[in-house]
């Protein structure tokens, strides 16, 4: 891990507190350090959460966050807090109030959110895990756009207590890694057992819909990995096109998604009535409105896909997708490039958004000198699995 006054030069790690959480001696993770994302509570101390409104409104937390309580456990050391987009609402990673955490990969762009915190210590060795959320993509994305590995689980396989929640059905505790190994040995502590049994893999399956998002520079160099791997045989599919197209996925998990979120931070909102970033308060906005209109088929065309997505994983397939459809923009972007980033990363992300299948980020490679990564999917439940088969693939990759 880096020198004090390297990590502070990251603004990864919060200001507002300073937390360290010995490990206990002798377990599997000891001798390692981890961070956390400033919505896991720590017993006496108050989230952040990314604003400076919601840390003053709220007391002390009085139970630590479980899943750092197994970390710990399991032997390693909490060495900090870290920052997070406002209420974990952001694929960006630009905090209006705290600023920008350094991009490990590419330091001229933004790091990706909400986890920029966490994946800014991690891609920057200032910590070698930290616990990020997932709700939209926001492990997956940051990893990639840092070059490092990524995991958003099973829905529902990993503890959500003492973790702020955001939207509830799409809600998880990811983590980041710069190796796969260690990917996999923190969800050996953090991860039930698979409950589809079986290896992954005698079917590849690469949805053409997904593909064709990426930009062709970043697919050219996407695809030569594939390449170089030696898998089983792959199969092209049209993944989105029985229910609309991936682009009225994204439709679909954002309408969902922003109702969501407003039951769950409206009422503070409306009574705090606390500042915003110009980006964050506009993005609440639009979640009152679409929180106010009946649902328009949503629900239903969630469960189509789910089913769909269910199918095509079955018997230990895995499918593989470009992790984001661009490499990180840079930190002077204009709206419009952000927003064209943000929509098809988040009809990428939608596939796992919608379906709480796991999906693991490994880099693979660069394009104009910043990382991009491959995605690799299984069915729900098989998260350690899929942990092994990242991991193979990485190793044949380095």
């Amino acid at each position: 891990m880096t020198s004090i006054p390297d990590r502070d030069s990251l603004n990864a790690f919060c200001e507002h507190v300073d937390i360290r959480i010995p490990g206990k001696p002798g377990g599997p993770l000891a001798g390692l350090g981890f961070a956390a994302k400033d919505i896991f509570d720590v017993a006496g101390h108050t989230c952040c959460c990314g604003n400076p409104d919601w840390l003053a409104s709220h007391a002390p937390a009085t139970r630590t966050a479980p899943v750092i309580s197994r970390l710990v456990e399991a032997g390693a050391t909490m060495v900090g807090k870290t920052i997070t987009d406002e209420l974990a609402y952001s694929l960006n990673g630009q905090n209006f109030h705290y600023g920008t955490p350094r991009n490990g990969g590419a330091p001229d762009r933004i790091p990706g959110g909400s986890s920029s915190g966490s994946v800014s210590a991690v891609a920057n060795g200032a910590a070698d895990f930290a616990l990020g959320s997932d709700t939209g993509g926001s492990v997956r994305i940051p990893a990639c756009l840092n070059g490092i590995c990524g995991i958003r689980p099973t829905h529902g396989a990993t503890d959500l207590s003492g973790v702020m929640p955001l939207a509830p059905s799409f809600d998880t505790v990811g983590w980041f890694a710069r190796d796969s190994a260690l990917l996999a040995k923190v969800g050996d502590v953090l991860l039930p057992e698979d409950r589809v049994p079986g290896p992954l893999g005698p079917g590849v399956l690469v949805p053409t819909d997904a593909w064709a998002l990426a930009d062709p520079e970043v697919r050219a160099v996407l695809w030569a990995a594939l390449d170089r791997l030696v898998l089983p045989p792959r199969q092209e599919i049209d993944l989105a096109g029985p229910t609309g197209g991936l682009d009225a996925w994204r439709v679909t998990f954002r309408a969902i998604q922003m109702r969501e979120i407003w039951a769950q931070h409206g009422a503070w909102i409306e009574s705090r009535k606390p500042a915003f970033g110009p980006e964050i308060a506009e993005r609440f906005a639009l979640a009152k409105e679409t929180a106010a209109k009946p649902d328009q088929g949503e629900v239903k065309l969630r469960e189509e896909i789910r089913s769909l997505v269910d199918e095509y994983l079955a018997n230990g397939a895995v499918m593989v997708i470009p992790t984001a459809a661009d490499i990180a923009p840079l930190k002077t972007q204009t709206s419009a490039e952000s927003l064209r980033f943000r929509d098809r990363t988040l009809s990428l992300t939608s596939i796992s958004n919608l379906t709480g299948v796991p999906q693991i980020q490994i880099p693979v490679g660069r394009v104009h000198g910043a990382p991009v990564g491959l995605s690799f999917i299984s069915a729900r439940g098989s998260d350690r699995a899929l942990l092994r088969f990242a991991a193979d693939v990485a190793q044949r990759l380095s």
